[in-house]
């Protein structure tokens, strides 16, 4: 007879700290089914959430925050919660979240003490196998900070994003987009209690760095802010003109790049006019009826700013240490299947190297829309034979198709400056070339 097949045990999960975001996540952890433990060490608050038993009901809670539905949910599952000021109890536990409120200064800057304090309690706590995440939004840089042996984590460490929202927080913790998992080592499996308890709420999940899984939030935030820039510039604008903005906001939700397929690759700055023709609107008409587009001003000094990108990381990484080197620079539109060169990037980059030895292509623009001397060549391979540093500046399908390891073999130098992602970066660091591209440090 065939054995059964062994079933892994529901993990036990633990909150620490009972402000409003250990309090919702671990709350919501108990309503999807998990034995849970609110953990807290302040004595008083726990008393709080632990209320009185009379004649074998609850009574008397007081939750610290309010929440729609929070209390109702505390109360139908108390009875798998544990809520204590014990640090005895996290042995239990096989997943240990750190989830206290990070508060903010009036500057905004953010005051981790309370992260670090109760960091120091929870973790010499844990067992060994046990899985620790930093579920409070902290910066860059401290997940992977934390001296592990100083304050005793001896089993897995994971950074999660919060999405916490006020006023919905509970949904979504109970229905949550996704989860942002920052990892030691983004490609290692994540450990099994903490897969199945994310995986209970069927949610797509997405390991990473511990960096990129702490930038990630800021940059949510920083879309969010956006958006809330375009709808308040706008709307203070239709005030003067005649427009409706409760007419525009449905246009631009059934827009799909700024719904479900919004542009979130980084890039050289704005090209190809018509964005930077409505900017430029946008600021003569809020001059005219003096309102605040200060906002979009920003918007148009970072595009400048970004647009330097090539041509300061060229000089600082070649031509400042050899001035002679040859460049090669694959791309002259502003972007793939059109001839447009209008506030092109690859253009840009060619407008700051008057003097240098370049040679370029591209397949439809002529050599003679640079601004400054350059060869031309009659295929990418050949542009590419003999150069120093290769640049690839318009992702067009046949640059695509280019193998690293020939280019590699045809290249004098190394360094390959490829911004939008051309070629594959695996393929690129195998053969050997130094590449550089955007939203990642390279050293």
């Amino acid at each position: 007879m065939t054995p059964a097949a062994s079933i892994e045990p529901s993990p036990v999960i633990a909150y620490c700290g009972m402000t409003h975001l250990g309090l919702v996540s671990g709350t919501a952890a108990a309503a999807k089914g998990f034995d849970t433990i609110l953990f807290d060490p302040d004595v008083d608050l726990i008393a709080r959430l632990r209320g009185k038993e009379l004649v074998g009901r609850l009574q008397g809670v007081e939750l610290p925050v309010s929440e729609p539905d929070l209390a109702e949910t505390f109360a139908t599952n108390r009875h798998r919660i544990t809520v204590t000021e014990e640090t005895r109890d996290l042995a239990r536990a096989d997943v240990v979240y750190l989830a206290p409120d990070v508060p903010t200064d009036d500057t905004g800057a953010s005051d981790l003490s309370a992260v670090e304090r109760l960091l120091a309690v929870v973790a010499p706590a844990l067992r060994d196998d046990a899985t620790l995440v930093i579920l409070s939004q902290v910066p860059p840089g401290f997940t992977r900070g934390i001296d592990q042996g100083k304050v005793g984590v001896r089993g897995p460490l994971h950074y999660q994003v919060e999405t916490l929202v006020f006023g919905i927080a509970l949904h979504r913790a109970l229905e949550p987009e996704r989860y942002i998992v920052g990892c030691a080592d983004p490609e290692a499996v994540l450990p099994v209690p903490f897969r199945t308890y994310l995986e209970a709420f069927g949610c797509p999940i997405l390991p990473m760095r511990y960096e990129s899984a702490e930038l990630a939030k800021i940059s949510i935030n920083m879309c969010l802010v956006a958006s809330v820039g375009v709808a308040n510039t706008m709307a203070e604008l239709c005030e003067h003109v005649g427009a409706d903005w409760s007419e525009i906001a449905p246009a631009l939700k059934l827009d799909r790049r700024i719904g479900a397929y919004s542009y979130l690759a980084p890039g050289l700055g704005l090209a190809g006019g018509n964005l930077e023709r409505d900017l430029a609107t946008v600021m003569r008409l809020g001059a005219a009826h003096k309102t605040d587009t200060g906002i979009v001003k920003a918007w148009v000094e970072n595009s400048a700013w970004r647009k330097g990108w090539a041509a300061r990381t060229l000089k600082a990484r070649v031509l400042d240490a050899n001035p002679a080197a040859r460049v090669a620079v694959l791309g002259l539109a502003y972007k793939q299947d059109t001839h447009s060169t209008k506030n092109s990037p690859s253009l840009a980059l060619l407008s700051e190297l008057g003097g240098v030895d370049i040679v370029v292509h591209d397949p439809v623009v002529p050599a003679s829309a640079a601004p400054v001397a350059v060869a031309a060549a009659d295929g990418p391979m050949t542009a590419v034979a003999g150069a120093d540093v290769l640049c690839i500046m318009t992702p067009w399908s046949p640059y695509k198709a280019l193998d690293p390891k020939d280019i590699a073999a045809t290249m004098r130098g190394s360094v390959v400056l490829d911004p939008y992602r051309v070629l594959d970066e695996k393929a690129a660091l195998a053969a050997g070339l130094d590449y550089i591209t955007l939203g990642i440090t390279r050293d």
